[in-house]
């Protein structure tokens, strides 16, 4: 029981915290409001990776309900949908880019899918602790 308590706690403080963050997520845009990525390599780096909203925070919308307008469902619903296999990666990032939170290319992103379904995973196991 205390256990379940702490990780309650633990949940509730780090969505208190991050839930600024996110909602204030600015995406770059062209002119005609599209999503764009940004390349790294325009950042003085040396690496071909595009950035995006990180896939913790791609995940995170979704279960925050940030989502809901691209049919989503928040919280522990969302959680349900992941464990019947009836939410994947692929439709919270399609949702994300329908939200305009991610460009269109983070579709196609391997690496990126594979990141947002580690984190929708890792949402399945700690809801999945015996309280």
């Amino acid at each position: 029981m205390k256990l379940s308590i702490l990780i309650d706690s633990v949940l509730i403080v780090t969505s208190i915290t991050l839930l600024p963050g996110i909602g204030g997520v600015q995406i770059a845009t062209n002119n005609s409001g599209e999503p764009i990525a940004i390349n790294s390599n325009d950042l003085s780096t040396h690496s071909n990776k595009v950035s995006y909203l990180k896939p913790f925070d791609a995940a995170f919308l979704a279960y925050q309900g940030n989502l809901k307008a691209q049919g989503i469902p928040s919280g522990s619903a969302s959680v349900f949908q992941y464990q019947t296999g009836n939410l994947t990666a692929l439709n919270v990032v399609k949702a994300a880019v329908n939200a305009k939170k991610l460009p269109a290319q983070a579709l196609n992103d391997k690496d990126y899918l594979n990141t947002v379904e580690s984190q929708l995973t890792l949402s399945d196991s700690t809801n999945n602790l015996s309280y």
